[in-house]
């Protein structure tokens, strides 16, 4: 995320990937779910596989949504960067080019909760 300061920024961000112990932190925003009034934020390991974040980290903050328990993950549309974006599942976050502070955006066609 690009920040514009108005002053001499001479300090180190409190919030740089050497804080969380060799985790990073990746912003999720599922498309068409107004359940979530904002992207939410995780947080894992480099080395986690894209398809155990999923599981451990993605899975449990969506499950309340009506619509959580018919995702196939496999039709999901990612978005990376403002582009498209097709993760493998079995390869770690690191693998798959995510990096501290990503922010990745998932859409689920079918599947539009409060959007209708």
């Amino acid at each position: 995320m690009a920040i514009i300061a108005r002053k001499p920024y001479d300090f180190p961000p409190a919030d740089s990937v050497e804080h969380y112990h060799g985790d990073q932190l990746i912003y999720m925003c599922w498309g068409h779910h107004l359940m979530f009034a904002a992207p939410f934020m995780t947080m894992a390991s480099p080395k986690t596989s894209f398809g155990e974040f999923l599981k451990t980290a993605l899975e449990p903050i969506i499950a309340l949504d009506p619509d959580a328990a018919k995702v196939d993950w496999t039709k999901v549309e990612w978005t990376r960067r403002g582009k498209a974006f097709k993760p493998a599942l079995d390869k770690s976050l690191q693998d798959n080019g995510i990096v501290h502070k990503e922010y990745l955006r998932f859409d689920t066609p079918g599947l539009n909760t409060v959007c209708g």
